[in-house]
């Protein structure tokens, strides 16, 4: 497994995690869109940009439900 695959898989992990615990507290909202951010920045160092942009709405997204 190459740095960028084992990136994208911990970034995917932790929205996941993050998403689970969003009940919890605030900061998981922001943290939830911090992985988003990190997923689609795997998107795109990926070249898969189609998934890059739909990460990076979802980023925007949670950072305005967390604000």
């Amino acid at each position: 497994m190459d740095l960028l695959t084992l990136f994208g898989a911990v970034a995917v992990s932790l929205m996941l995690l993050f998403y689970v615990l969003e009940h919890r507290a605030p900061v998981f909202v922001l943290a939830f869109a911090a992985a988003c951010a990190a997923s689609s920045a795997y998107g795109f160092a990926q070249g898969a940009w189609p998934f890059g942009v739909v990460e990076a709405v979802w980023s925007v997204v949670a950072v305005r439900r967390w604000w």
